[in-house]
């Protein structure tokens, strides 16, 4: 899953919450990145923080409820990636650690 941010702190905010919460197992802050976009009818450009996070499947909707709760914009880009394959370690990890109570 994938969050963009307009500035470094304010990606780390959703991806402490999301992991204490137990909804990730883990969150990457990745950036700057340059980003050119439409935006209310206009092109614009900026550098964004992508916030990826390592969560399951069956947890999605919950997930993209708390993101959307706290994130400061009226509509955040929240995607979701699928992990096809993968180390069983890891994925033993992101499953367990995620596991609802």
């Amino acid at each position: 899953m994938a969050l963009r941010h307009g500035e470094r702190e304010a990606a780390m905010k959703p991806a402490q919450s999301v992991v204490s919460a137990r909804l990730a197992a883990g969150a990457q802050i990745v950036g700057p990145v340059g980003s050119v976009f439409w935006h209310q009818g206009e092109l614009g450009s900026g550098e964004e923080w992508p916030l990826v996070l390592k969560v399951r499947a069956d947890r999605h909707d919950e997930v993209e409820a708390h993101l959307l709760k706290h994130h400061p914009w009226q509509n955040p880009e929240v995607a979701a990636v699928p992990i096809v394959a993968g180390v069983n370690g890891y994925l033993h990890w992101l499953e367990t650690t995620t596991a609802p109570d």
